[in-house]
């Protein structure tokens, strides 16, 4: 039986990736991808041999991190609390194949960003020792799901946080753990639920904070047809967001069905050219808002890759950037990423 999170995502058409091909722009340029998932789901398997295909596919990637997955190699047994720790203990496991050099130069779950219930309060510090136990010296971080709206087209039925769970004792109680542990907080939230985020991170202003996908941008059910609508609000949240020193964003995940852009309806892949026109206002308007030292581009795969291949999206991403400076364009590329996860830099 399938994952039910996994019918939330856009299905990954091979044959239909294949329509559109492109040899990668400035093929020199380092990156580091600071956003993917691996998982083995019936019908959807991505491994370490499909991560490798895909980085091989003409660009320089240099190292990964891996992000938590749904319910991605959780234990099967033991207290629900710490099932989670089987996921960080299969990341490292990717890594240290990566790091014998057996598989080429790239450095796959370079860091490793688990899962954890900080509802639990207190309760949850040994689970996050038990991550960095099992992680030994590349897990950074956690991430707490909290995408909630009251339109259900919007809701993954693999989690459901409640609305105002940012802002509960409890979870607030387990977040203040990730300081006392220099741990790192990916937030994967709604553009709605920004203000929430700010509240939290103003509340927290030693814990490092990303804010996944672009911040969450929606363009399907009761947001369909109002584009500009959003854009405004969002802008305005962003704005909000990028007072609080602690917070990154990482530019990418436009390609999940959430948003709205339709590449999947399609009947070819889109290009590169196709995917910057469509990403470039959500983008340039996160690096004009936090500073490229504060953005990094990520692939979210294989999430988007139900949108448009490896390759492609890495061009797009060259093409929103092809007029910054090299500064900017390290800081978007790997520099952020690397300094946000305590990672060696590439070059």
């Amino acid at each position: 039986m399938s994952n039910p999170a996994q019918q939330h995502q856009i299905p990954v058409r091979e044959d239909w990736l294949a329509t559109t091909r492109e040899e990668a722009l400035n093929p020199g340029q380092p990156i580091i991808d600071p956003h993917h998932h691996l998982w083995d789901q019936p019908g959807w398997r991505y491994l370490l041999d499909e991560l490798l295909a895909d980085l091989r596919s003409g660009h320089d990637v240099r190292a990964t991190v891996y992000i938590q997955s749904f319910r991605s190699m959780l234990r099967a047994e033991g207290p629900e609390a710490m099932r989670a720790v089987g996921e960080t203990e299969f990341a490292n496991g990717v890594a240290a194949m990566c790091a014998s050099g057996c598989y080429g130069d790239v450095r796959a779950c370079a860091g490793i960003v688990g899962a954890a219930d900080l509802r639990l309060g207190d309760s949850v510090r040994p689970v996050l020792e038990a991550h960095l136990r099992a992680g030994s010296d590349r897990f950074r971080g956690i991430r707490h799901i909290a995408t909630w709206d009251p339109d259900p087209a919007m809701l993954n039925p693999a989690y459901q946080p409640a609305e105002d769970m940012l802002d509960s004792p409890g979870f607030r109680a387990g977040f203040a753990h990730l300081a006392e542990l220099g741990l790192s907080f990916d937030a994967w939230l709604y553009f709605h639920q920004i203000p929430r985020l700010v509240a939290l991170a103003r509340a927290f202003p030693q814990v490092p904070i990303v804010l996944d996908h672009c911040g969450g941008v929606l363009g399907i059910g009761r947001y369909a047809g109002r584009r500009e609508e959003v854009f405004a609000a969002w802008s305005a949240n962003m704005q909000a967001l990028a007072g609080c020193p602690n917070v990154m964003v990482k530019l990418g995940g436009l390609g999940m069905r959430l948003p709205g852009f339709g590449f999947e309806a399609r009947d070819r892949a889109p290009s590169s050219v196709e995917l910057a026109e469509a990403w470039r206002p959500w983008v340039e308007r996160c690096i004009e808002t936090f500073g490229a030292a504060r953005c990094m581009f990520e692939s979210n795969f294989p999430v988007d890759k139900g949108s448009y291949g490896y390759a492609v999206g890495w061009n797009a991403m060259k093409r929103i950037a092809a007029s910054a400076s090299a500064e900017e364009k390290a800081d978007l590329f790997w520099r952020s990423a690397a300094r946000f996860y305590r990672l060696p830099a590439p070059i």
